[in-house]
């Protein structure tokens, strides 16, 4: 898939395994990687984060290499059946973080046209993503400025 701002390909990246059968290695009940997946939503890890940790560290020293395959679920859906699913979405919040810190880098650096520009594709993705997300996990009438953005990170 193209990139949405540049003329050219994505970043290549690894593929899913083809298979939906978790591996015979990987042998750990579905109830304790559920567990597991609380204890690091607990010490504030992203879903993301989580599934590296589960990939890594696993689960009683057994790697988890696909949470999906092995429970059933994924990490996000784990979450949110058990009400630890964060306020904003990692992927949204991630682009807010993003565009406070290149927003407060073009206010500093006025001939920084690069940037400027930079900074302008990066609102464009976040008001699309916004539209998404509205009702659903952002409030009906939120609209993105730097303020809304600053304030919903703290």
């Amino acid at each position: 898939m193209a990139r949405m701002h540049t003329r050219r390909r994505g970043q290549s990246g690894s593929d899913k395994p083809a298979t939906d059968e978790p591996p015979e290695w990987s042998d750990v009940d579905a109830d304790t990687i559920e567990e597991r997946v609380l204890e690091l939503a607990a010490q504030g890890k992203d879903p993301s984060q989580i599934g590296i940790a589960l990939r890594d560290e696993g689960v009683q020293g057994t790697p988890i290499p696909d949470v999906k395959a092995a429970t059933g679920k994924k990490v996000t859906t784990i979450l949110a059946e058990n009400d630890a699913d964060p306020e904003i979405p990692e992927d949204f919040r991630n682009l807010l973080e993003k565009a406070v810190n290149l927003y407060e880098h073009v206010e500093e650096n006025g001939q920084d046209h690069h940037n400027k520009h930079a900074l302008q594709n990066l609102e464009s993705k976040i008001r699309r993503l916004a539209n998404y997300y509205r009702g659903d996990q952002l409030p009906a009438d939120f609209k993105y400025t730097y303020e809304n953005a600053k304030d919903l990170l703290e």
